[in-house]
């Protein structure tokens, strides 16, 4: 089971091949600095390089499909993510939702191959929804702040972490939208969050190690608290 607090890269379509696969580097070297657990997703095909340049990453997926072996031309099969050594899965982000049926299914699924399910919600009421499906994770960020680097406010945070634990108190929740401070961090952490992490506050820095180490160690540092 990953420990809070925790951290997530995630670098979605913005970088792929020896581009990620550097990003990742630096992010395990951090990991295994600070003692923490850490999830990197990077594209499907390049999930095997990520886990052949890293040791202490969780390499997660950024969706898969509930389906067995067999048919189903051109889905993610979760066998196969399970085999290349990936460890987690974010599912229903709103760049990539899923109907209920499917979200049901593919957390089910997950659960089966000891697979981390990572589910995003926006309101506390789909977070509240999400959360009776009992993944492992929840990453609860309004759709509207997604990049702006504009943080989730106060009431909204607090409002959902709420939400989520009526339901389940073992779901570890992240709150990540907009973090892109090592401020953030520490903010989010402070009203309850389990985990934080980022995307565009990342990539778009001029030095991935300098923030990195930023973000993390303020994580860190809430840690020792």
């Amino acid at each position: 089971m990953i420990k809070a607090p925790f951290f997530i890269v995630n670098p979605k379509s913005y970088l792929y091949g020896a581009e990620v696969v550097k990003l990742a580097q630096i992010a395990d070297r951090l990991a295994q600095q600070y003692h923490i657990d850490c999830l990197f997703t990077g594209q499907l095909i390049d999930l095997p390089a990520l886990k052949q340049a890293t040791q202490h990453l969780i390499i997660t997926a950024q969706t898969m499909d509930p389906l067995e072996p067999g048919r189903g031309m051109g889905q993610v099969l979760p066998e196969g993510l399970q085999s290349q050594g990936v460890g987690a899965v974010v599912l229903n982000h709103a760049e990539k939702p899923l109907t209920i049926a499917a979200l049901d299914w593919t957390i089910k699924r997950a659960r089966t191959l000891n697979l981390m399910s990572i589910v995003c919600a926006d309101t506390p009421e789909q977070c509240r929804a999400v959360a009776q499906l009992h993944p492992t994770m929840m990453i609860c960020e309004p759709t509207s702040v997604i990049g702006t680097g504009t943080i989730s406010n106060d009431d909204y945070i607090q409002q959902t972490n709420q939400a989520v634990r009526e339901v389940d108190p073992q779901i570890l929740i992240m709150q990540a939208a907009g973090v892109s401070t090592g401020a953030d961090v520490t903010h989010v952490l402070q009203l309850g969050a389990d985990g934080t992490g980022g995307t565009s506050g990342i990539i778009q820095a001029p030095d991935w190690q300098a923030k990195l180490t930023e973000m993390m160690s303020a994580l860190v540092q809430f840690k020792g608290e």
